[in-house]
């Protein structure tokens, strides 16, 4: 059985989040004071029970599982309910992570909101970035039109200026543009029209996003391709899957630099994944997408919160093009995850088929 050496058992004991070891037979092997408490019992009476036996986890836990030891990576899984024996289930976020000395053992970190609430990441905080969004959308559009006139006005006073100041007037431009952008982002993550879904090839909507980036903003970039050629058609919005695309590939290419790197994207079929909604009622979710950088990484202060509104890793970032990826997947009855490891990011999809009746004929 693992044993935790004492610097990090008392860490362990002190973690204000339930979190759990978990052995290659799905049972568990240690339980801190936190998951105590959430689960109602002695750690001692845990230890070597079935985890499924102990907590109802609303998402494919065992998949998550197989994935993290098949990975050695960590996998988020974002809003889902997690219950256990005599407790009402909660909204939470949950984490999988490999042990790095023993390969056989998992730790599984449960963040309930009502317990991440109190240790600052609250419901609160995401109510106000919302807020910020709605006031946004508002003055967006009365803010842009006079920050174009600004930009116009700058450009025509340019060629009678001194050199130091047409430089000045280049920095009005640059700077003006740089908030269009960033308005035109909150209007298009405030505006999202509910998608217009038909059978979608997923292959053609990954090539017209490649293709795209790769003339403008991935052009540094090399791209991988490892499709699965027997994959059928999602049930998709075709402009918005590629949106979700590109706004991926852009955060894998912004992230590699000047220097440039490798994307690969990936598809492949696994049916082990169903998404269960609160009202009892599932889907699969067997069309698994992944694209792959080899960048830095994900900032780990950040990793757990990275589909969230104004978080973002990058100085500048605006924090909306993950946040928009997550609710476009969303309106799709889709998952997304991300996790990463210093060279390796990996952002996984995980869509639905159409519906019956749908024919494969009809996808783009």
């Amino acid at each position: 059985m693992t044993e935790l050496r004492p610097a990090s058992a008392a860490i362990w004991a002190s973690l204000p989040i339930p979190a759990l070891l978990i052995d290659d037979t799905a049972r568990i092997i240690e339980a801190n004071p936190a998951a105590e408490l959430f689960l109602n019992t002695s750690s001692r009476s845990l230890r070597g029970q079935p985890v499924f036996g102990r907590i109802q986890v609303d998402a494919d836990l065992e998949g998550a599982f197989a994935r993290v030891r098949a990975n050695r990576s960590a996998l988020f899984i974002n809003d889902v309910e997690v219950g256990s024996a005599g407790k009402a289930p909660v909204q939470s976020m949950v984490q999988v992570a490999p042990m790095a000395d023993d390969p056989k053992v998992l730790m599984l970190l449960i963040s309930p909101r009502e317990i991440v609430g109190r240790l600052g990441r609250t419901g609160a905080a995401r109510t106000a970035a919302k807020s910020a969004i709605g006031m946004a959308e508002m003055l967006a559009h009365e803010i842009k039109n006079p920050l174009a006139g600004i930009s116009g006005a700058a450009q025509l006073l340019s060629p009678n200026l001194s050199p130091e100041d047409r430089e000045l007037s280049g920095l009005i431009v640059e700077e003006t543009r740089r908030i269009v952008k960033l308005l035109e982002q909150v209007e298009q993550f405030g505006n999202l029209l509910p998608p217009a879904r038909r059978a979608v090839n997923l292959h053609d909507a990954l090539d017209r996003a490649r293709r795209s980036a790769a003339m403008g903003f991935a052009a540094r970039m090399r791209f991988v391709e490892e499709y699965d050629p027997s994959l059928p058609p999602t049930w998709a919005d075709p402009d918005q899957l590629v949106q979700v695309f590109l706004n991926l590939i852009r955060n894998a290419a912004e992230a590699a630099g000047e220097a440039g790197g490798t994307i690969t994207l990936r598809t492949r079929y696994d049916l082990s994944l169903r998404l269960r909604h609160k009202d009892g009622t599932g889907r699969a979710l067997p069309l698994q997408v992944e694209i792959i950088d080899d960048g830095p990484g994900l900032p780990p202060g950040i990793a757990a919160e990275i589909f969230e509104p104004f978080v973002s890793g990058r100085e500048n970032g605006t924090g909306l093009g993950l946040a928009l990826v997550s609710k476009i997947v969303t309106g799709h009855e889709g998952w997304i995850a991300a996790d990463a490891v210093p060279g390796r990011t990996v952002f996984r999809l995980s869509l639905p088929v159409p519906p019956r009746g749908i024919e494969k004929g009809e996808a783009d």
